[in-house]
């Protein structure tokens, strides 16, 4: 698994982009800040086209349900791993995730 920065593509199942932010900038990967646990929640989601009269876009993301190492960490808080995976808010509730679709980078790896 790849160590996921500040540029790595997060996106929802429908597509819609998640902007990252990196709440860290002391540790980076090829000049690009490391995201730390809390970093993937919350996060603003763009370009979903999952909407309708009855159906609300993916906009933001949920809290992390598998994605941290268990090993590595940054300051105290693990860092993200590209198996990152998340619910969205979109409806209906608890149904669409968010994945990496790519890490950006093949330099620094970890094992859970």
């Amino acid at each position: 698994m790849r160590w996921i920065h500040r540029d790595s593509v997060i996106r929802c199942v429908h597509d819609g982009r998640v902007r990252n932010q990196a709440s860290q900038q002391w540790v980076t990967v090829a000049g690009v800040p490391a995201l730390v646990a809390e970093d993937p929640m919350g996060r603003e989601i763009v370009a979903c086209p999952n909407y309708g009269t009855t159906v609300k876009p993916c906009t933001k993301t949920e809290p992390v349900r598998a994605g941290y190492s268990g090993w590595v960490r940054v300051d105290g808080r693990p860092v993200v791993l590209s198996h990152l995976e998340g619910f969205t808010d979109g409806s209906p509730p608890g149904q669409f995730k968010y994945r990496v679709r790519d890490p950006r980078q093949r330099f620094v790896g970890a094992d859970r």
